[in-house]
């Protein structure tokens, strides 16, 4: 894993903890509460995978996993929220210029 995904990896656990929370928990749980999800959307962060994908796995984790209602607004702001962080993470592209 590069020193980039770390940091995506890192950034991932802390949303999922601090701003998806669907059980509300956060404050009182162990903190390894929703890292047993953190692999797999990373895994599709680094996959590229649409913030609509990434929101649809979010919501089916709250209502088949969990058990809870669910909210699919919630999940979309967080996917879009996961992919920013990947985008900020990623290595920046050097551009040359060549001329002709």
């Amino acid at each position: 894993m590069t020193s980039e995904q770390k940091e995506l990896y890192k950034s991932v656990d802390e949303i999922l903890w601090n701003e998806w929370d669907p059980i509300g928990v956060n404050d009182v749980a162990p903190r390894d509460e929703y890292q047993s999800y953190v692999p797999e959307i990373f895994s599709l962060l680094i996959q590229n995978r649409t913030d609509k994908e990434i929101a649809d796995r979010l919501y089916k984790i709250e209502t088949e996993t969990m058990g809870v209602i669910g909210s699919r607004v919630h999940c979309l702001i967080i996917a879009k929220k996961l992919i920013e962080e990947k985008n900020k993470n990623a290595p920046q592209q050097s551009t040359v210029v060549k001329n002709k």
